[in-house]
């Protein structure tokens, strides 16, 4: 039984994501790691390559900015790497996804316990949200509290929407053409977080990375109109707290060298309506209404 990771990225240290991180986090548990480098001009590729792993696979592409409308083109990157795994089981990671030492050799394992299971389509692994500091979390119903990560290969799986998730599909002409809706897949749910950092920027650093990516989802015109009539300051959220766990190792580098600090004020948050009257009836009840659920979950 093996294991291949897969991620993509393009211009990692202009988004200030810990891409290098996130690759290196997984590969002690990956017998191969596909990695779709876009077309970039900020060393990300050349950086990669310094690695130095035979791990290590990279497909260069070029990002079809025609395909912005609701982030297919991050969709069509994943695929492009899943495309190329050839292992028994993928698990994908994203750029600013870190998976911590802690919990490798339990997924490896949870894996193979489930590998003759053919019930078993992938699993499902929590998130923590850090926003505006590394000592902070979002925790509210905005954020997702699981996705799937891993899942088998050759049973039809695409990257579904903007690759926040899968499905599984009878015919990949139907998936591309949008005529397929795809099939949730059927997982279990592993006690292994992921370390989700889109949120760590200085001040300047995020305005600037909320207008870049912001870019692959509306046309320039509609960015400029965006941009223009709102305020991307880090503090406009609608709740952060305190982080008290341990963050993965190799990420203590980049903790200790912020820089800035970030606190969250109360009186800066945004909510949409409806969430400011369920978040505090939730918080009471531990439980999330509406909770979208892109996947099947096996109890037994």
């Amino acid at each position: 039984m093996k294991i291949a990771g897969f991620t993509y990225v393009r211009n990692g240290f202009d988004y200030g994501v810990p891409f290098l991180e996130s690759i290196q986090s997984v590969l002690p548990i990956c017998d191969e790691m596909i990695v779709a480098v876009g077309d970039s001009n900020d060393g990300t590729r050349e950086a990669i390559v310094h690695l130095n792993s035979p791990k290590i696979k990279i497909i260069d592409t070029v990002w079809n900015m025609q395909l912005r409308e609701g982030g297919k083109v991050f969709a069509q990157q994943a695929n492009i790497a899943l495309d190329q795994v050839e292992a028994d089981w993928c698990l994908h990671i994203q750029s600013d996804e870190v998976f911590h030492e802690k919990d490798l050799e339990y997924i490896k394992t949870q894996i193979e316990l489930n590998h003759e299971d053919q019930r078993v389509e992938g699993f499902i692994l929590p998130f923590v949200h850090f926003w505006g500091g590394y000592d902070h979390i979002r925790n509210t119903r905005r954020v997702h509290n699981f996705e799937i990560r891993i899942f088998r290969n050759h049973i039809g799986v695409r990257s579904y929407r903007d690759s926040q998730g899968f499905r599984k599909y009878q015919s990949f002409e139907a998936y591309e053409n949008g005529t397929e809706k795809g099939e949730k897949l059927r997982v279990k749910k592993l006690d292994a977080t992921v370390y989700h950092y889109t949120g760590i920027r200085s001040p300047d650093a995020y305005a600037k990375k909320v207008a870049m990516f912001q870019s692959y989802y509306t046309s320039p015109e509609a960015l400029e109109k965006k941009l223009a009539n709102h305020d991307y300051q880090m503090h406009s959220v609608d709740r952060t707290i305190p982080f008290t766990g341990s963050h993965p190792a190799i990420m203590h580098a980049k903790v200790a060298a912020q820089n800035w600090e970030y606190r969250y004020k109360k009186e800066l948050s945004v909510w949409h309506k409806n969430d400011k009257l369920l978040q505090p009836i939730e918080d009471f009840l531990g439980i999330k209404f509406g909770e979208y659920k892109n996947y099947k979950l096996i109890k037994s």
